[in-house]
């Protein structure tokens, strides 16, 4: 952790919903005139596409039929390490993105499933900003958690997180039901092992929990609405935490345990703008008066 250069980092498994928390952030961001430099998770996967298409069938070939982008094997999570380091120490270091689509190809120039060249970050921004599978994930290898100053977990419960993964997966990348289930199955050993203990590492953890039946999620027609949900809010060190105050501005909130808010769903905005905002705050202060 760096008083000079803080890292925030958001952690959370493919279709946990971790892509909206980053655009609150970012309104964050905004209204309060803080220079961020981000990071994306996958600009850390070790292979493009096709590269990991051969992987995975090497791998099956070898008799592990569990090769996956959970997995510290498919990541450069040495070098993710070494990023957070030097930004800790320095505030500089290198990115790029992977491109997903047609539309983030048009954006970068690069065709899908491939990666842009490593850049530089931008001078003199006022913290890190990570958002992926890894943010808080602890190997023999490699220690993420270490460098990072405010680690939040976004982990819906799992039924839900299959659910709006397979719904984003048909929509935007085209995937069978089939294909995305052999995915979830083949991604599960590395999920327990990899991404589920990076949750017992976070400062704050954000786990929404539908009030609808998700039984069987591989034939959920609809994704449960914010208002069909409720969100379920833990701090590890509550610690400096206002709940009463939160308590006031979330109508129909509740205290589950003495460090854990329960909050309707439709709020999880207000919530984390509320939550965070002062956190942020204090962290760029605490960057302002060490310079």
């Amino acid at each position: 952790m760096s008083r000079k250069h803080p890292i925030l980092s958001i952690t959370g498994s493919s279709g946990a919903g971790t892509s909206t928390v980053k655009e609150t952030f970012e309104h964050i961001f905004f209204r309060e005139n803080i220079s961020a430099c981000f990071i994306e998770g996958d600009a850390f996967h070790r292979y493009n596409r096709q590269e990991m298409k051969a992987a995975m069938a090497h791998a099956e070939e070898a008799g592990n039929k569990n090769f996956s982008h959970f997995g510290p094997d498919a990541n450069l999570l040495s070098e993710l390490e070494d990023v957070f380091r030097q930004y800790s120490e320095t505030g500089s270091g290198k990115t790029r993105h992977y491109v997903h689509d047609d539309e983030e190809s048009e954006l970068y120039g690069v065709s899908p499933g491939e990666f842009t060249e490593w850049e530089s970050f931008a001078e003199d921004t006022d913290l890190l900003f990570y958002e992926g599978l890894h943010g808080a994930v602890k190997t023999d290898q490699a220690d993420v958690a270490q460098y990072a100053d405010l680690k939040v977990g976004v982990v819906p419960v799992t039924n839900l997180e299959w659910i709006q993964k397979i719904h984003r997966d048909k929509a935007a990348r085209g995937y069978s039901a089939e294909a995305i289930a052999d995915t979830i199955l083949r991604r599960m050993p590395d999920y327990i092992e990899y991404i589920c203990p990076q949750f017992t590492n976070t400062d704050i953890n954000f786990q929404r929990v539908p009030i609808v039946d998700t039984s069987n999620p591989f034939i959920a027609r609809w994704i449960p609405t914010a208002d069909e949900s409720m969100v379920v809010i833990r701090f590890a060190n509550p610690r400096g935490i206002d709940f009463q105050y939160l308590l006031t501005m979330i109508h129909n909130s509740f205290m589950s345990r003495p460090n854990v808010i329960v909050i309707p769903g439709g709020k999880i905005d207000l919530a984390m703008q509320l939550i965070f905002t002062p956190l942020v705050l204090q962290m760029v202060e605490r960057k302002r008066r060490a310079a």
